[in-house]
């Protein structure tokens, strides 16, 4: 075996709440959601469970970083305009030139996080901050869905 299991701790499931966040991104790059987060898990009374975290769309993404060196963002951003690089030989351009870029960022990176509640808290580690990633170079209007399924307070 190669880890030290903990021991199993077993909750009935009593409330699944729901809410929308809207974020308004500056243009392409990470705009935390960490605190947005951790208010939805308080105003639901969640103690024990799982946080849903989904963006509904397609040119943008969810991650789980680094949120102590600012830095860490700057060269995520670097990494994937090289991974999708803006003047490719893309089709799809309808949108402009950074779309299918956009696109295949948001494809990487992922649309949905799943985050353990342990005692009304989310289950981050010490560095880790939970982020919204826009690929537009333009501002936009982001909707993100929280939903708690676990036990409440």
């Amino acid at each position: 075996m190669a880890g030290k299991l903990s021991p199993i701790t077993e909750v009935t499931p009593q409330l699944i709440a729901t809410a929308t966040l809207r974020v308004e991104t500056p243009g392409a790059g990470f705009t935390e959601i960490t605190a947005d987060a951790k208010a939805f898990i308080a105003q639901a009374r969640a103690d024990e469970g799982t946080l849903m975290v989904y963006l509904r769309h397609t040119s943008a993404s969810l991650t789980i970083q680094e949120n102590a060196d600012p830095d860490v963002q700057t060269d995520l951003v670097t990494a994937l305009d090289r991974l999708a690089p803006e003047h490719a030989p893309w089709v799809h351009d309808v949108e402009g030139p950074d779309d299918m870029p956009a696109h295949v960022k948001a494809m990487l990176n992922g649309v949905s996080l799943h985050i353990p509640v342990a005692a009304g808290k989310l289950a981050l580690g010490t560095w880790q901050g939970i982020y919204l990633a826009e690929h537009r170079r333009k501002p936009h209007s982001r909707e993100v869905i929280f939903q708690f399924i676990g036990s409440r307070k």
